[in-house]
């Protein structure tokens, strides 16, 4: 019985041993096998060979729907929202650096929006910059009714009158 029983243990032993043997091989198997995953060495280096109208590239707007907000953002720049100009010319900027041939219809309302608020920061600073440093001294008696400050005198709504 004693032999039986060794025999049993030895045969499931080495049944064992080829199971935990054969385990190792697949394992050994499964880590030699290679994988290749293309990986951008930067964000202009991409893996699909297509332009984009957009800086979110693939997974940004078509350009049936990049014309539309384009032209959106181009004509509510014009209802004082010049913010607007700004935010679709970043949004846009392929369109800006690539050449004019490319999406000819999105440049026309990116290079619009691009002039429009460069020329809306010029007129703002322009104004910040008169009543900052020029004030009195370059409106003389008119700078009184010019400026905000003081309505609020004028009107008696200051505490200290």
């Amino acid at each position: 019985m004693a032999e039986v029983a060794s025999h049993r243990h030895s045969d499931e032993s080495s049944e064992l041993l080829q199971r935990h043997e054969g385990i190792q091989q697949g394992q050994v198997q499964e880590e030699t096998r290679e994988i290749h995953v293309d990986i951008p060495l930067s964000f202009s280096q991409t893996t699909d060979s297509r332009n984009w109208p957009t800086v979110d590239g693939s997974i940004g707007l078509n350009e049936q729907e990049s014309l539309k907000y384009a032209r959106t953002f181009f004509r509510a720049g014009f209802f004082l929202l010049p913010w607007l100009w700004a935010v679709n010319c970043f949004y846009f900027f392929p369109v800006l650096t690539k050449s004019p041939s490319s999406y000819p219809q999105i440049r026309r309302y990116v290079v619009g929006s691009a002039i429009g608020f460069v020329l809306f920061t010029t007129a703002l600073c322009s104004w910040a910059f008169t009543f900052a440093i020029g004030g009195e001294h370059l409106f003389g008696s008119v700078w009184d009714r010019l400026v905000m400050y003081n309505v609020a005198g004028d009107l008696g709504l200051t505490a200290w009158n």
